[in-house]
């Protein structure tokens, strides 16, 4: 449902259905390490949904629209919104060294672990598919016209931008050192395994 969306905060929100159910998926799995990816998934997705509803907010404060059609040119108008829509993208599809590969490697193990091969393959059908709708905007953004609105558009407000990038910069960051959202997933994990007591 995602990929035909025009309206891009409620293609955003069709891409955390499928999140959600990388999160069902991983508690379903009834192990460590499905329910470890579930909670670390829970706070990744958090991380880079937050980040691109973020973008969203900025976009529609300068163009007054957030369909993907006023997104024409926006690439070279608003450069750091939409960069930081590409970062978040990256973290939602599950790219090296962003917080959403990390969680979806661990998802893909706890599958293979559990011997759950077919659902692997769609968790990863699931991460292409995000590629799809994710470049629509990209695309638009950066390889389309300019398109002419009604409103002026120009970068969004530092208020608006400094916010965003802490959370871009989260991603990459607990992309890149996985030790505490890891660590505290594992103890979430065993914790709720062992009913309440370590």
């Amino acid at each position: 449902m995602a990929i035909f969306q025009y309206d891009i905060k409620r293609m955003l929100a069709y891409s955390s259905i499928a999140q959600i159910g990388y999160m069902t998926l991983g508690i379903s799995l009834n192990s460590h390490a499905g329910l470890s990816a579930g909670i670390l998934h829970m706070f990744n997705h958090a991380l880079m949904k937050g980040a691109l509803f973020m973008v969203m907010g900025a976009v529609v404060y300068r163009t007054g629209s957030a369909y993907l059609n006023d997104f024409r040119g926006l690439g070279r108008r608003m450069p750091w919104t939409m960069a930081a829509f590409v970062l978040g993208g990256m973290s939602l599809i599950g790219f090296p060294l962003t917080a959403g590969f990390i969680s979806k490697w661990i998802l893909v193990e706890a599958t293979i672990e559990a011997g759950w091969w077919p659902v692997t393959g769609i968790v990863l059908i699931g991460s292409l598919l995000a590629v799809i709708y994710l470049w629509r905007v990209i695309e638009t953004a950066y390889f389309n016209p300019r398109h002419e609105i009604e409103h002026g558009t120009d970068e969004a407000p530092l208020s608006l931008l400094f916010p965003m990038w802490i959370l871009v910069g989260a991603n990459i960051y607990f992309g890149i050192d996985t030790s505490i959202p890891l660590d505290m997933a594992e103890r979430a994990a065993t914790l709720l395994i062992s009913g309440g007591t370590l």
